[in-house]
């Protein structure tokens, strides 16, 4: 009699389920002559007796970590593993035994599956049912008898036909069993359907959302359940699964929100891919924006549409549309540069940003100014950041990004910019830093405001320049701007090390005869902050990061920048928030936890005890109610902070 739940166990398989060096040791013996003598009784029970007197025996069903040795150890050990290959390598003299291809762990039913992983798990595994997942299948072929499924969280294989308690899993020994339920329901539901075919793509699950089919339910679960996996939990289904929401949720208007989930589908695959772009901070930031936005759009339909962007048109077709050019910045990685050209709709009073992305090649390295050279809609992109741009082929998002087809001969017009700048009005225009400054204390926070990605840019006249310096630490220019009333600004631009000659053309813009500046315009510390993309002086129009430069220039000494405190609290606060969500609620070790105690304690120290009471409540709850419990007060925690440090870093008061 053969059992031939052992003879499906591969050499991987069973190292997976024991440890490599078990595996090779045990070869070792039997090909040296220390194996077992074997024997397999009527039940299937399987046992041996090795040369040295230890006996071994594995029950029905059972693999190498539920047998029994005579050598005293723990769980799987050399002879258990011994056993297994040796009635593996009999059974090949008596001839092959054929794995079956066409099995599906969906047969097992809930008795089964129970026995398999446990009343507790399949309850856990209920629980997220009911909330829904997407999943993919990939059945048994003659190529990969193995089918699995790649849940959100983890892959599951099963390499045994018919037997659960084989199924591998990368998930931790806490989850491997709701892990196993979670795939088993969807081989079932998949054979229910008649899906068939050896890939399969699928959601299961799921309750109707109390915000409605065209709510943010859906999208509110996943960020749940990121939360408590974390990013460094997270697999590419659940990268699939966030960007399928995001594409539901701007076809059913929901623009706002349809951006955070993208955004955090592409720092998931950032992270997976190890990419320069994802950020812990940000992370966390994307999954407080998306209940902000579902707290803030319950109060009345006005609110509901502000946050949504419900009142916004996915893409609009432009007309002949005349756009200025406010200088271009220059980002990117290692493995790419990304252009984006600000412009200035005179007539819509708006800034709209057209994006453009390279590629580069393994050892590419190009910066500000070459790409100036690279042509983009018949010109260049250093001539097109500083032009009027004439064009019947524009369309633009709900984001405000602009995208332009080359269209027939005539379509776009690139012209020199001209006098163009001086003719641009408010809103766009920014004369009185004051009143600026007012209307920004009148918007929310940041994270229920519109997502425009240009909402910041503006054109800024300027009526004198003083106070310019250099902080090599932080690598920043620093300059104090007036307006015409005497009210004065703060200008801020960080080295960008894909446009080193940056810094220094901007300084020596500044130190010219000073008209306009084009930047992001922010609040802080009661004033404005300008990050500059162009400058107009007397001779021109100047785009720091396409212009050439060793970036070598000595500047001025530094100007002092007071310590603040309370901002270093709160930053910390959130710094540790943010490591909590990347690790996930569910995998906190006592390193956080004693991070979040110090995060707490400090901002105690400075008075802002409702925040460290918010960082307490984390710490309590996890520890008495579990990782589930703590999302609400994880959540309340990352939204006081966020707004709190926003205010105080602005200036105002709220």
């Amino acid at each position: 009699m053969n059992r031939t739940d052992l003879l499906a166990l591969d050499l991987d398989t069973l190292a997976a389920l024991t440890n490599r060096g078990l595996v090779k040791r045990a070869a070792r013996e039997l090909d040296a002559g220390q194996g077992p003598t074997l024997s397999v009784g009527a039940d299937g029970t399987l046992r041996g007796r090795f040369p040295d007197g230890t006996e071994t025996v594995l029950p029905p069903g059972t693999g190498p970590a539920d047998g029994g040795c005579g050598c005293g150890a723990a769980g799987a050990c050399r002879h258990l593993v011994g056993l297994i290959l040796a009635h593996q390598r009999e059974t090949a003299t008596e001839g092959a035994v054929d794995t079956p291809t066409d099995w599906s762990p969906g047969t097992a039913d809930d008795h089964a599956l129970a026995a398999a992983v446990g009343q507790r798990a399949l309850a856990e595994a209920r629980r997220t049912l009911d909330r829904g997942y997407p999943v993919r299948l990939y059945r048994a072929t003659p190529a990969e008898p193995v089918p699995r499924a790649e849940l959100p969280t983890c892959t599951v294989r099963f390499p045994v036909p018919g037997e659960l308690g084989y199924a591998l899993t990368e998930a931790a020994a806490a989850r491997r069993g709701e892990a196993v339920a979670l795939a088993v329901w969807a081989f079932r539901a998949a054979d229910e359907r008649g899906l068939t075919d050896p890939y399969v793509e699928l959601d299961i699950g799921g309750r109707p959302s109390a915000t409605g089919p065209a709510g943010l339910g859906p999208a509110l679960e996943l960020a749940d359940d990121l939360l408590l996996e974390g990013v460094a939990h997270a697999g590419p289904v659940f990268v699939g699964a966030l960007r399928r929401c995001a594409e539901d949720l701007a076809a059913d208007g929901l623009h706002w929100p349809a951006g955070t989930v993208a955004e955090l589908a592409a720092q998931v695959d950032d992270h997976a891919g190890r990419g320069a772009r994802y950020r812990p901070e940000r992370h966390a930031l994307l999954l407080a924006e998306l209940h902000a936005r579902h707290r803030a759009a319950g109060t009345d339909a006005t609110a509901a549409a502000r946050v949504l962007g419900t009142h916004e048109s996915g893409e609009t077709p432009l007309r002949r549309i005349r756009l200025v050019a406010l200088g271009c910045r220059i980002g990117g990685t290692e493995r790419e540069r990304v252009a984006e050209v600000f412009f200035a709709s005179a007539d819509a009073g708006t800034v709209l940003v057209l994006r453009r992305q390279w590629e580069l090649t393994e050892g590419q390295q190009l910066d500000g100014p070459e790409l100036a050279r690279r042509r983009l809609l018949g010109s260049t992109l250093g001539a097109l950041a500083s032009a009027n741009l004439v064009s019947e082929n524009a369309t633009r998002t709900a984001s405000r990004a602009v995208t332009v087809a080359r269209g027939r001969v005539g379509a776009n017009s690139v012209t020199p910019v001209g006098t163009s700048w001086t003719e641009l009005a408010e809103p766009v225009l920014i004369r009185d830093f004051a009143a600026h400054a007012a209307r920004l204390d009148r918007l929310p926070p940041r994270l229920i405001r519109p997502r425009v990605e240009a909402e910041d840019v503006h054109l800024v006249e300027v009526a004198g320049v003083e106070e310019l310096g250099y902080d090599p630490a932080e690598q920043l220019l620093h300059a104090t701007v007036l307006d015409r009333n005497g009210v004065r600004a703060t200008v801020s631009a960080a080295h960008n090390p894909f446009a080193p000659g940056a810094l220094d053309a901007l300084a020596r813009a500044l130190r010219g005869e000073v008209r306009r500046i084009a930047a992001t315009v922010r609040r802080s510390g009661g004033g404005l902050l300008l990050d500059p993309i162009a400058v107009l002086t007397a001779d021109g129009v100047t785009v720091p990061d396409l212009s050439p430069g060793p970036g070598s220039t000595a500047f001025g000494a530094s100007l002092d920048r007071p310590a603040d405190p309370i901002l270093d609290a709160l930053e910390e606060g959130l710094a540790t928030l943010a490591e909590l969500a990347h690790h996930g609620l569910r995998h906190l070790d006592q390193f956080l936890l004693g991070r979040l105690t110090e995060a707490a304690t400090r901002l105690d120290r400075i008075g802002l005890r409702h925040g460290a009471a918010l960082l307490r409540d984390v710490l309590t709850t996890h520890q008495n109610l579990g990782s589930t419990a703590a999302l609400a007060t994880w959540m309340d925690a990352q939204l006081f902070l966020t707004i709190s440090a926003e205010l105080h870093a602005e200036g105002t008061t709220g």
